[in-house]
């Protein structure tokens, strides 16, 4: 039987797997930081936290997380997961490219209070950029 801040977590999933940025901030605190490292997108609150949910559903109007692994110690969660999308929106400094991409990535969430007080995303923008076709890919090891 699921753990209530396993719920939560699966609930907060959904959330990002509907678009649904209106509800994604309900599952944080309201001195929470959303944190995407690879880009450098630091969201701090619940309002930064959905703008910038907003922006990423209208860049990847087909972006998915797919959790592969997770575990929860104590305050904290820790999973790997696949995130996917088709880039037919503009990123800052990234114009739309319309390919598809598909990358695997980790996320460390600190939890307070059945909330969470802060996500910070961990993936690789080389294979983000190579995969819509924005940077060219490694060349083959010899």
């Amino acid at each position: 039987m699921a753990t209530d801040v396993e719920s939560m977590l699966g609930d907060y999933l959904s959330a990002w797997n509907s678009h649904d940025a209106e509800k994604i901030p309900s599952f944080f605190t309201d001195d929470c930081i959303y944190e995407d490292v690879a880009i450098g997108a630091v969201s701090r609150g619940k309002e930064e936290v959905k703008a910038f949910a907003s922006s990423t559903f209208a860049a990847f109007p087909d972006f998915k997380i797919q959790l592969t692994s997770g575990f929860i110690a104590g305050d904290w969660r820790a999973s790997e997961w696949i995130m996917s999308g088709t880039q037919t929106g503009d990123l800052p400094g990234i114009s739309a490219t319309g390919k598809s991409f598909s990358i695997r990535g980790a996320g460390i969430i600190e939890l307070r209070g059945g909330k969470i007080r802060r996500n910070s995303d961990y993936w690789n923008m080389a294979s983000f950029l190579q995969q819509v076709g924005l940077m060219p890919a490694a060349p083959p090891s010899q």
